[in-house]
């Protein structure tokens, strides 16, 4: 079942690009925005990266920290990562578990799905977007989330 806003979100334990673990457990209160994808060094995805890349620094004054996922291994991370200049953590997810854990769903039932989690500092799903076909919107709806978070507190 598809996680909803308001639900905790399932604990993240998986390697990067580099071979680092990363576990969502050591992000000490901080916000994360996690976007699926599905695949590197296709054209949305691409493009959806690198528009996170360039809104780095926004993410990062609202104190949140960026990570990716695919189904990707290491290697193509590491490769994509680097052929893009990008700076925040690609997970690499082989057999799906955090895809499943999330509940991210496949388009056409093979495809999978491009959707961006924002997780606040309580590891509270504050919002969800699902778009396959614009990967930059993503960038915008975790902003508009982020400013909305900040607006509270």
């Amino acid at each position: 079942m598809a996680l909803q806003p308001g639900d905790q979100a399932p604990d993240i334990v998986l390697p990067d690009q580099d071979g680092t673990m990363r576990r969502s457990s050591d992000l000490s209160g901080k916000i994360l925005v996690l976007f699926f994808y599905p695949k590197d060094d296709t054209p949305g995805c691409t493009a959806e990266a690198c528009s996170f890349r360039d809104n780095l620094a926004l993410f990062e004054s609202f104190g949140a920290e960026v990570w990716g996922v695919s189904g990707d291994d290491a290697n193509s991370h590491r490769q994509f990562a680097g052929r893009h200049q990008l700076p925040f953590p690609l997970l690499s997810d082989p057999d799906k578990s955090l895809r499943k854990a999330f509940g991210v769903p496949s388009t056409l039932g093979f495809l999978p799905s491009r959707v961006t989690y924002v997780i606040d500092g309580d590891g509270i799903i504050r919002h969800i977007y699902n778009n396959l076909l614009d990967g930059p919107a993503h960038v915008q709806e975790a902003r508009r989330c982020l400013e909305a978070i900040s607006s509270k507190s």
